[in-house]
Order: C-alpha cells, then structure tokens, then sequence
C-alpha cells in the first residue's frame, strides 16, 4: 500500500474537478510551487495512484447507446476466466471490463450504434463462452452523475463537491472526423497539449481549441477527469444496487446520498436495480455501515440492496478504441 499525504490526495481531487488544468493552477489551490505539484503527479503515475486522465465523453450525444452486461460464471478456471477477460478488453467496442466479488463476477460496460452488432457480439460470447455462464443480465444506460473522492479532502475543510454528469438523451451532435480523432486523443490522455494534438493530427493549435470549446458546448464534452486505483492507497471499490419499493423518493435518496464523501458514482439504468451506487472505504464495515444508514433513513422506500466489490479494471474508458 502507497502512503499518500494531505498534499497528494488534494492533488488528486482537484484533478477529478479538471485533469486539464496546468500543474501552475494546480499548485495555487493546493498551496505547493509549480516544480512540486509536478514532482508529487510523477510520483502518483509512477506508484499507480494514477491510472490514467480521461475525458469524459457523452457518448450518447454522438447517436451511441451504452449496454451494461453482468455475467456469473459456471466452473470457469483460472484460464478461462483470463480468456474471458481479454476477450472483452480487447474488443474495441468495450469501454469497461473489470471482475468483481459478490453478487456477480464480470462487469462489462460496450457503447454501440448499432444494436445488431451488439446482439452478434452477444450471440458470439454464447457460442464461445456459454459453457462457463451461468447467468447474464444486460442494461441500457440513462445517467451518469460523478462526484469524484471527496473523501480525500480534509473533513474540516471541504470545499463545495463538483460533479461531472453525462446522459442517454438530447439532440445528437453531427461531428467530423477531426472532431472524432479529438475526442479519441482526449480520451486517451485528458492532459494531452493542443500542441501535441495539432501536431497529430497536422492543424492549428487554435483550430484544436476551438473544437474542443464547441464539443464542450454541445455537451459531447462532459469534463475532464483523473482515473485513480483506491486499492494502491487502502481503499476498495464498492457497488451497491438499491432496488425502490417507493421509487418516487429516488431523488430524496439520491439527494441524501450526494452528502456521503464515499459515494464516487451514481448510475442510472433501464433493467435490473433503480439505483446503481460506487462508493470507496477502507473496509466492508465500513461500507455496509453506510448501506445501513440509508436503510434506516428511508426504511419502506428501500425494497433491497446488493452489493460487490470490485477486484480489478482491466480497461476503463469514456470512449470506444474505434
């Protein structure tokens, strides 16, 4: 476990608010000179604090729908739970593949526009793998709200939470094949210069600015985001599925929630739970304390919870590969 001080973790939040900003208006909020801000950043990467800077893509603006799927295994060994895997990753549609412990053991998350596709891959997992599957379940994404770990900061003196939220609706945005390999190298690395994306993709610095202002405008944009491993610091990654017995109080909940410094992400998806919660705690205790906290307060609007843990991401992106 790597031991992350005040400095480090307050580095790491005002990277979740907008891994874009410049090490010099990094240092400013976190009281430390431009040379040590970057010092401390090398030292996250280099340690795996830091797994990556990611843009944060609504997707679905671009005429994309986002399918969750949930597998639980039969009889599956080590080899072919490895083969599994890596069939998921290494396929470009795929945005999010991690294994979990608890109430299912593969997670899979795959932006497609074309839901034939996705019924072809669906049917090729069944042909390869359906031996090894002993349930399956899909969902079609809604809402996405992101608030980051607001755990890190100092209880004493927090600042007021920023979220980063993404959604299945709206007009779809018409873009380029510019604006595309823009989105593509963002989403990649969110730290990436204009300078070095002009100089890919053979434009003007400004021209790169000026569409990244219009993509932000539109909405295709949603924010700039650091991804971090709790686990390299002491922290887990938990999910808890609610399922409402009075789903008018969702957004009481939801309200209620969003003041829980542990909670990172609230999903929303048509099929199986209302509410799809990420939290980060140093132990299970703690986190099913939470869970019981909010079962108390809102004990005949809860109907039931389930929950796993996440063991390890093997791909965590905002946008398909291609």
């Amino acid at each position: 476990m790597i031991k992350i001080d005040i400095k480090d973790k307050k580095i790491l939040y005002h990277l979740h608010k907008d891994a874009r900003q410049s090490l010099t208006q990094i240092g400013k909020k976190v009281s430390l000179p431009k040379n040590v801000v970057s010092y401390r950043l090398n030292r996250l990467i280099k340690e795996g604090v830091i797994k990556n800077f990611s843009t944060v893509i609504d997707m679905n603006k671009l005429g994309y729908i986002m399918i969750r799927i949930h597998y639980i295994f039969h009889n599956v060994s080590p080899e072919i739970e490895k083969e599994i895997v890596n069939n998921f990753t290494n396929n470009s549609n795929t945005v999010l593949v991690a294994t979990t412990h608890g109430l299912f053991n593969l997670k899979i998350i795959i932006i497609i526009k074309d839901i034939n596709k996705f019924y072809q891959l669906w049917q090729e997992t069944q042909k390869k793998y359906g031996s090894y599957i002993q349930q399956k379940s899909t969902a079609l994404f809604v809402n996405e709200y992101y608030y980051g770990p607001y755990y890190l900061l100092d209880v004493n003196k927090k600042e007021p939470r920023s979220m980063i939220s993404k959604t299945g609706s709206g007009k779809e945005y018409k873009i380029d094949e510019l604006d595309y390999k823009i989105l593509q190298l963002l989403s990649a690395n969110a730290r990436e210069s204009l300078n070095k994306i002009a100089n890919k993709l053979s434009v003007s610095s400004t021209t790169i600015k000026n569409r990244i202002l219009k993509l932000k405008k539109a909405g295709v944009i949603r924010g700039f985001r650091v991804i971090i491993n709790p686990t390299s610091y002491g922290y887990n990654t938990y999910k808890a599925y609610l399922y409402l017995s009075d789903y008018s109080i969702k957004k009481k909940i939801v309200d209620y929630l969003k003041n829980n410094p542990n909670l990172v992400f609230i999903d929303i998806y048509a099929g199986e739970a209302d509410l799809d919660l990420e939290f980060h705690f140093e132990n299970i205790s703690n986190f099913l304390k939470s869970m019981n906290d909010l079962n108390t307060k809102y004990p005949k609007s809860i109907k039931k919870f389930e929950y796993i843990y996440i063991l390890k991401y093997y791909k965590f992106l905002y946008m398909p590969e291609k």
